[in-house]
């Protein structure tokens, strides 16, 4: 169920893989997306497995509708007017939060799933960031915003994606990347153009003054987790998860 976990203070993160679900078929075992209506009561009771396993102190799971953007939304009981996590996913690629209890969750199948905390503040992001998200920002821009709710000594848990030996793009698209994050270029280990987007990212963290933890692990090699370049559109979601306990 967890390929990675770790705590500090009073905050814990954990990495899951695709083991220890209720999925069948392609999205076995683990998926935490539904990729349509008929995959729902599996993913929820996925997530009830999750957050049984992280501990009796979870109140809540909320995760986001990810659109590949920048936008940050704050998960705040205060703001959305009930101590429990609303049905409707928020649309964003990053959450924000520093309410214990409320487990925030990044999904991904290829893509970076960040953690981001301040163990000594309790305020916590859970960031996704794909080849769009690390153009337009969405790693500094969770940083910022944790910032706003009072952080100051960031420590970053960046999770398994695919790796830049794997990651094969136009040679334009290469270019366009690199051109504005020059860490992400990268070539296939069959020699063509390629992106490293895990490096991208754990450039802007450390740019960003963060405490960086890697937890590198290539999703398209590695079957234990999702890989949307290896399964097609029939592949499931693992997540990065991050949590204050009360």
């Amino acid at each position: 169920m967890f390929a990675f976990r770790d705590e500090r203070a009073s905050v814990e993160v954990a990495f899951t893989d695709r083991f220890g679900g209720v999925s069948a078929g392609p999205y076995a075992e683990l998926s935490l997306t539904a990729q349509d209506p008929g995959d729902q009561p599996e993913v929820d009771r996925n997530r009830e497995l999750v957050a049984r396993a992280l501990g009796e102190d979870v109140r809540g799971v909320v995760s986001m509708r990810q659109v590949h953007g920048a936008d940050v939304v704050r998960v705040d009981p205060a703001t959305w007017g009930t101590e429990s996590p609303p049905a409707a996913e928020p649309e964003a690629d990053a959450l924000v939060t520093r309410t214990p209890g409320w487990v925030l969750v990044a999904r991904a199948a290829d893509c970076v799933p960040v953690l981001l905390a301040d163990p000594d503040e309790g305020v916590v992001a859970a960031v996704h960031a794909g080849r769009a998200g690390l153009v337009a920002g969405v790693v500094p821009q969770a940083m910022a915003a944790l910032a706003e709710l009072g952080a100051r000594r960031l420590t970053a848990w960046v999770g398994p994606r695919v790796c830049g030996r794997c990651y094969e793009v136009p040679a334009r698209m290469r270019e366009a990347v690199a051109g504005r994050h020059p860490e992400a270029w990268a070539e296939t280990s069959w020699g063509t153009p390629a992106l490293d987007i895990g490096a991208g990212v754990l450039a802007q963290l450390r740019a960003g003054g963060a405490e960086v933890v890697d937890v590198a692990r290539c999703t398209v090699e590695d079957t234990d987790f999702y890989s949307f370049r290896r399964q097609g559109p029939r592949s499931g979601r693992h997540a990065g998860l991050v949590w204050v306990r009360p």
